[in-house]
């Protein structure tokens, strides 16, 4: 893999930026970075996918949303990014390249942007989020269902369920609630143990198709274990 230049580092945490919607980790820790450079001002990166047949949409969010954090870095003054051993690759970079959006990169096969698919995983984003420090609390003495966020402890836990917030637009004052579902709505003591035992099992499933991903990834790109950093 080629790593950005100390002079250009700033290509690296660019992507680093950028997630994958489904798995809610960054495309530079799962792998899919298979080259980064800048030369002139001019960025280019490549991606890769586990399949061949990773779903067009989440390939999609990926590939213009690591253009647009590429391109917004200083000295950067073009980005080329594309997306390569992908069924829908051709259609994927043009689409991005001419900003034509999901639609106009797939005309006559898909309609409306990927707004709405992004926030769905947003949500559940959230709910891992939720539900990992919720159980770092209990773990510790705590009672979720008590604490508001003023309450709790900084933690890597809370910094993440802060900026899962955040991308909702729901509350992140120190005086809202800790236990919010992914709607915003105050999450009642009696309806605790539920809904915090459904955002558990959102996390897992999150978690286990990360690890499900990895390997396919590994073993579709046998250098992909050594080049991860």
């Amino acid at each position: 893999m080629s790593m950005p230049s100390p002079r250009y580092d700033g290509i690296w945490d660019a992507l680093a930026s950028v997630r994958d919607p489904e798995l809610d980790e960054p495309i530079t820790e799962l792998g899919f970075v298979r080259e980064a450079e800048v030369r002139d001002g001019r960025a280019s990166v490549r991606l890769r996918l586990p399949t061949y047949f990773c779903a067009p949409n989440f390939a999609y969010l990926m590939v213009a949303d690591a253009h647009d954090a590429v391109r917004a870095v200083a000295g950067v003054v073009a980005a080329d990014v594309r997306l390569e051993d992908h069924f829908a690759s051709d259609e994927i970079n043009a689409g991005v390249a001419e900003g034509a959006g999901f639609a106009g990169s797939f005309p006559g096969e898909a309609h409306g942007g990927l707004e709405e698919l992004r926030l769905t995983f947003r949500r559940k984003a959230y709910l891992a989020s939720l539900d990992r420090l919720g159980t770092r609390l209990t773990a510790e003495g705590g009672q979720p269902v008590r604490l508001g966020l003023g309450d709790v402890p900084e933690s890597p836990e809370l910094a993440g369920l802060l900026r899962r917030r955040a991308e909702l637009g729901l509350d992140c004052s120190p005086r809202s609630p800790l236990l919010l579902d992914e709607y915003g709505e105050p999450i009642r003591a009696e309806q605790a143990t539920l809904r915090l035992r459904f955002a558990r099992a959102v996390r897992v499933s999150i978690e286990g198709n990360a690890g499900f991903c990895r390997g396919l990834l590994h073993t579709r790109y046998p250098e992909s274990a050594a080049d991860e950093r």
